[in-house]
This record gives structure tokens, C-alpha cells and sequence, in this order.
């Protein structure tokens, strides 16, 4: 790694991710400036996940599986002002670091998250990643339109949220009694301190979940899902979005 930042921390929440992780090693390698430090969370992966983060020089961590037990763990291990919160499967561009610096240098924003483009190997999953833009917007002015016009809007993990560590610890972090949407409750909690926005600037999140389901029923989960958060039955979300490796 080139001589790092001393402000931003990448937390990566992972679970059998050997298969993903190489090319996020690469990713953040090539990072100018360099994170302050690299915090891999490991759920209990059974794979090479582990020795791929540790062979890269991230700081690897254990936690119970999870990723909001995980990610408040990543959290709470760091010591930088800033946290980045990403996926094993999205890569980010060479200068997020000074993307998000730049970013959380506005004091009126508590939290924000990249543009996020799913692709595969032979294709771009364009009309998804349009409609998890336009969620972004349609889905807190639905849910929280007192919050929207405050500056929420809904970021999700494909979006490598970013933010003050402290916060996120102010707030209590994610909340970990949901396995999923956890990302929601957050920005429902920092938009109550400032803004939150999606950056205009791009991050690539692999779109095996709509290569297994299908696009059509892929999008549909995601509403149902969101939807039935938003009314509060969020226990037993988990089993309408299954794990995807």
C-alpha cells in the first residue's frame, strides 16, 4: 500500500467470500490515497476468506455471523474518524478515500454511500441498478417523508456506506435484532444528525443475487422486503433474501 490517509477506515464484513475477495485486495491496493487501515470481519468462513485478507496485510477480526453484528464489530475495532463500510463484492475506485473525505468534510452530512452499478461477468444489470437508484429517493419519501425533506434518503450496503465513527457509535450503530435492512435503520438514525446522500460517483457490486433469481423476481424481493420492513414486521426477513455466494 502507498503511505495512507490518516482519516478513513474500510470495514469488510465477511463470510466465505475467497471467490470475491482477490479482486477487492486489488482494489483497495491500488487506492491513492491509501485507507488508514483495512478491517476484515469474519463470520465464521469455512474457505480461504480468512487467509486471502490476512496475505493482503487487513487487519482480520472475528465476530458472530451477521452483518450487522459484524459491521458494528469492524466499527468498533477501528480508530480512524472515518468508516467505509464494504461488501466483499464491490470494488470501489482508485480515489474513494478522497472521495469520502471530501464528502464527510461538510459537517451537514452524517452519512453517505457510492452510486452503485451491479454487473456480472458478461453483463450489466442496468435496469436493476436504475431502480436501486431511484429507490434511494422513492423509498423514504414513502416510508419517512418527514425524514426526506430533512435530506434522508435510503442507502444500502451495494452503496459502501461511509461515516463518522463516532456517530455511528452515538447512535448504537446497526441494529442488530434484524438480519436484513439493517442499513435503513441506520440512516433513519444519522439522518436525525445531517444529511444523507448518494455520491455521484460510481461502485461495482457483483449481481449474483440477480443472476440466481432473475431479474424480475430479483427487484420484486427487493420491494417485498422493503416493504414489509417499513411496516415493522422485521423479524424473518431473512428468509425472503437468502444468502447468495
Amino acid at each position: 500500500m502507498t503511505e495512507p490517509s490518516s482519516r478513513t477506515t474500510i470495514v469488510i464484513p465477511m463470510l466465505d467470500e475467497s471467490g470475491t475477495l482477490p479482486r477487492l485486495v486489488r482494489c483497495i491496493a491500488a487506492m491513492q490515497p491509501a485507507p488508514a487501515a483495512v478491517i476484515a470481519v469474519d463470520g465464521g468462513s469455512s474457505d480461504g476468506s480468512v487467509a486471502i485478507a490476512a496475505a493482503a496485510g487487513w487487519q482480520v477480526i472475528a465476530a458472530p455471523r451477521g452483518r450487522p453484528i459484524q459491521g458494528n464489530a469492524g466499527v468498533a475495532a477501528a480508530t480512524s474518524d472515518y468508516v467505509c463500510i464494504v461488501h466483499a463484492d464491490t470494488s470501489l475506485p482508485d480515489d474513494a478515500i478522497a472521495v469520502i473525505e471530501r464528502t464527510l468534510a461538510d459537517p451537514g452530512v452524517a452519512l453517505a454511500g457510492f452510486t452503485a452499478i451491479l454487473r456480472g461477468a458478461n453483463t450489466t444489470r442496468w435496469g436493476t441498478s436504475f431502480h436501486n437508484w431511484v429507490k434511494t429517493w422513492y423509498a423514504p419519501l414513502l416510508a419517512r417523508p418527514h425524514l426526506f425533506v430533512r435530506g434522508l434518503r435510503l442507502l444500502f450496503g451495494d452503496h459502501a456506506m461511509f461515516f463518522r465513527r463516532q456517530q455511528f457509535l452515538n447512535v448504537g450503530g446497526f441494529d442488530t435484532r434484524v438480519t436484513v435492512m439493517e442499513e435503513a435503520g441506520l440512516c433513519i438514525a444519522l439522518s436525525r444528525l445531517g444529511r444523507v446522500r448518494l455520491v455521484n460517483r460510481i461502485v461495482e457490486t457483483s449481481d449474483r443475487r440477480v443472476a440466481a433469481w432473475g431479474g424480475l423476481r430479483a427487484n420484486l424481493i427487493y420491494f417485498k422486503v422493503g416493504m414489509l420492513w417499513n411496516f415493522g414486521m422485521r423479524q424473518g426477513l431473512k428468509r425472503h433474501y437468502p444468502d447468495i455466494r
